[in-house]
């Protein structure tokens, strides 16, 4: 956590901004994006662009260092989009049924962009190979395998690839090598209950020890079933270049697995608050919004515009007060649609006018609500620029 020092100087640069207003901690940022590759140890990290969503901190952590290779994106159209933006080694990490999009990839394939795009379904080569065809090309594709663990009345990870035998994935990867406008690039896996799954959150301590132990079993399921996978495609010698795994949450982990090639890392850069509950790491936040006191309904309170921004999931989580330390939201009401009625200590009402800083819980939902994102540093405002949305962009 950032300490009262470090968001009193966020709150000298935001004030006198319009507000509401999202922002980045540029020093907080940069320190993430060192720690990131610190964790990883020596292998590439692929940035997930949907926990950034702004191209010029998207350039920024790709310049900063070597190591740091390619996008991974969420959807086929913000692939294509950024391909026209000039980047480069775009994986996208979803299945996709936009015709449109698709073809706006081939195109960009066939100008010489490296793009590619995830499968697990026969159904998937079926759309791909047919429009792939139909630009003359050999369209890149990566597999994804299922990294859940199930347990009896349990799914401890997410519903996504249907690959979880050796045999089946053969199939499908076989099914790609011997399609003729289809390529074998990479084959991934995304360990959602180890990356985003937080084990040490306040409050939690029963809760916190089932996860631990739930996420040991889960990284030794992990470990012999990626190990299997990969030898059975070494035996059909369908191994592919480029092996993905990783999140924030479990670089060290993924990082240090047999045949791994890259990792993927995104929300780790902005750290939003969810992040703050793993027991492996420590990040700086770097992320935030901040909101005008317009109200002062009650000693002890004071009622600020918007707010309302929680981010997806089964919990809806929502955002949390940054500064005045010690803020806490009505526990009735919480982060309103139009305003957000914040309890502080008496002595620290802020006034009127006066910004209150706000994490959000997931990182690039937050780009979402804002068309600008200021940049700080030094307790300075240094630039102004586009997020996704305030480039014309929603893709999703």
């Amino acid at each position: 956590m950032a300490n009262a020092i470090d968001a009193e100087g966020l709150r000298r640069a935001l004030t006198g901004q319009r507000l509401p207003a999202a922002f980045v901690d540029l020093d907080a940022f940069d320190a993430n994006a060192a720690a990131l590759l610190t964790r990883a140890g020596d292998r590439p990290i692929r940035v997930a662009s949907k926990s950034v969503r702004c191209e010029a901190l998207l350039r920024r952590v790709l310049d900063s260092d070597p190591r740091y290779q390619g996008l991974m994106c969420f959807t086929a159209a913000e692939a294509a989009w950024l391909a026209g933006r000039g980047f480069d080694d775009l994986l996208v990490a979803y299945p996709t049924t936009d015709d449109d999009a698709i073809a706006a990839v081939c195109d960009h394939i066939a100008a010489g962009r490296r793009l590619c795009l995830t499968v697990d379904d026969p159904v998937h080569l079926d759309r791909l190979g047919t429009i792939a065809a139909a630009a003359g090309l050999m369209l890149p594709v990566s597999v994804e395998f299922d990294c859940s663990l199930r347990l009896p009345g349990l799914n401890f990870g997410v519903w996504r690839s249907p690959l979880r035998r050796s045999a089946d994935l053969v199939a499908l990867v076989r099914a790609v090598a011997d399609h003729p406008h289809l390529h074998l690039a990479g084959l991934m896996g995304y360990e959602a209950q180890l990356a985003g799954v937080p084990d040490m959150a306040a409050g939690s301590r029963a809760r916190n020890a089932v996860i631990r132990r739930l996420k040991q079993l889960s990284q030794r399921v992990i470990t012999r079933r990626r190990e299997a996978l990969l030898a059975a495609l070494a035996r059909e010698n369908l191994l592919p270049a480029m092996v993905n795994a990783g999140g924030t949450g479990c670089l060290e982990a993924s990082s240090v697995a047999d045949g791994v090639t890259e990792v993927t890392a995104g929300s780790g850069l902005f750290n939003p608050w969810l992040f703050d509950g793993y027991q492996g790491f420590r990040h700086r936040p770097a992320a935030g919004f901040a909101l005008p006191v317009v109200r002062h309904p009650a000693p002890g309170v004071a009622t600020c515009l918007g707010g309302g921004y929680p981010a997806s999931g089964g919990e809806r989580p929502a955002p949390r007060p940054w500064w005045p330390a010690g803020a806490r939201l009505s526990p009735l009401e919480g982060a309103g649609e139009v305003q957000t009625p914040v309890f502080f200590p008496r002595d620290a009402v802020p006034a009127i006018g006066e910004p209150v800083l706000f994490r959000h819980a997931k990182a690039g939902e937050l780009c979402e609500r804002f068309d600008r994102l200021l940049l700080i540093r030094g307790g300075d405002v240094v630039d102004d620029v586009p997020t996704y949305r305030g480039a014309g962009q929603c893709f999703l």
